[in-house]
């Protein structure tokens, strides 16, 4: 009988591996953000401050790499606390175009530090080329 694990080491796979970093990197943003945005939530306003003309739903959840369902979720609780705001698309009715608010921006000038932080941390471990590397080769992958 052979060893079923002779050719598969789950501490040796890259889904398993950027699953546990991920998760490393999860906590200690969560535990640094003062301003009770969640990863994704920081990163759609990000988005939505950055981009040089009004973004559609579904372009914003593209940008950001959410399925319809989540970001019309992420929208909701943005929306709620008046970090965003919504208008209908003057050349197209059907189209609603999102637009970060001014509150929006403060908050987001106020947790850029804690972002930063917390990425890094998250790279604390490597050396300022690793690090590179690293950022180098995870833009490979996607």
């Amino acid at each position: 009988m052979t060893d079923r694990n002779e050719s598969y080491v789950l501490d040796e796979q890259v889904g398993f591996l950027l699953r546990l970093a991920y998760q490393r990197h999860m906590a200690l943003f969560m535990e640094r953000m003062t301003g009770g945005l969640t990863p994704t939530q920081f990163s759609t306003l990000y988005r939505l401050r950055e981009a040089s003309e009004p973004l559609s739903q579904n372009a914003l959840g593209r940008l950001v790499g959410m399925d319809g369902a989540t970001t019309k979720g992420v929208v909701s609780r943005l929306l709620a606390r008046d970090l965003i705001h919504v208008e209908k698309d003057g050349e197209d009715r059907r189209r609603y175009t999102l637009f970060i608010t001014d509150t929006g921006c403060r908050l987001l000038d106020a947790v850029l530090p804690d972002v930063k932080g917390s990425s890094e941390t998250t790279l604390a471990p490597l050396a300022p080329s690793e690090r590179e590397q690293l950022l180098q080769l995870l833009k490979r992958l996607i």
